[in-house]
């Protein structure tokens, strides 16, 4: 757990650090948005990443939940599929916001 807190802060450092150059406009465009495929890029990978870190999550608690407890293996299925419908909900939303970027 402390190796994956020091990637995260070495990768919100980087990306904090990295903000005024991916900012900055090419010479001869004049966009507002700047570089901005490669805004969507990381923004893409970035929910992508995120919605299966969460689907891992969701999985173990969910195998977890049923061998400690079989009785109710049904109603903690359930469960985790409305989880896992609305994570999916959530992630095509963020894909659908990043991918209308580029056409903006």
């Amino acid at each position: 757990m402390k190796a994956f807190q020091t990637l995260a802060l070495v990768l919100i450092v980087l990306l904090l650090a990295a903000a005024p150059a991916v900012a900055q406009t090419p010479a001869g465009e004049t966009s507002l948005l700047g570089s901005s495929k490669y805004a969507i890029g990381v923004g893409v990978a970035l929910t992508i990443i995120g919605a299966a870190f969460g689907f891992g999550k969701i999985g173990s608690a969910a195998l977890d939940g049923m061998a400690r407890q079989p009785e109710v293996a049904g109603d903690i299925r359930g469960a985790m599929i409305v989880i896992a419908a609305l994570l999916e909900g959530a992630t095509f939303f963020g894909l659908l916001i990043c991918l209308l970027t580029l056409f903006v």
